[in-house]
């Protein structure tokens, strides 16, 4: 690989990451104009989930982390506490892992549904982790219940858009040649 072929994947990479980024920023505006669903569709893992698919696993890495603090930073959610650090570190895992996942298995269309079921799951619990670790130093709780209420049942319509959705475009994108 030339230099110069090298210095185009990477500026792709850098672009992509800062489409990702900003979507993870702006998609939340859109879902929250349907109040009783919203902030269900997990708006910001899209963009993040697709970043480890589509630069590689620390470009998602980075985005994930930076997303939500970033946001909270812009525009004050989410809250930084709890929701916001807890959701850096589980957004972190989803771009880390989608990419990792996606990167080691051979590129045939099931492995993209295996990589961001393993994501999906590996950053739910990494949530549930932090937010335990963040009640005990708080003095607060964080119920296994609570764990299952936040990471899988007022997730469920944020869950079917991300398997529906991410892998459809991840083989729309590889079809354009504009991803490995």
């Amino acid at each position: 690989m030339t230099e110069m072929t090298k210095s185009r994947i990477a500026i792709r990479k850098l672009v992509f990451a800062a489409i990702c980024l900003a979507l993870a920023l702006v998609l939340p505006f859109v879902t929250g104009q349907i109040p009783q669903i919203g902030a269900m569709l997990c708006p910001m893992h899209i963009p993040v989930l697709l970043c480890g698919f589509l630069c590689d696993p620390l470009w998602g890495l980075a985005v994930g982390f930076i997303a939500p603090l970033l946001r909270f930073v812009l525009f004050g959610m989410p809250p930084l506490m709890p929701v916001g650090l807890a959701m850096a570190f589980e957004l972190a895992a989803y771009g880390l892992i989608s990419g990792l996942m996606y990167k080691a298995l051979p590129k045939k269309n099931i492995n993209i549904y295996i990589s961001l079921l393993v994501a999906m799951i590996a950053g739910r619990v990494i949530w549930g982790f932090v937010r335990f670790i963040i009640a005990g130093l708080t003095a607060g709780s964080f119920p296994f219940s609570a764990f299952l209420a936040g990471a899988v049942m007022e997730a469920i319509p944020g869950i079917i858009v991300q398997i529906v959705l991410i892998p459809l475009l991840v083989m729309a994108l590889k079809k354009a040649r504009l991803m490995e």
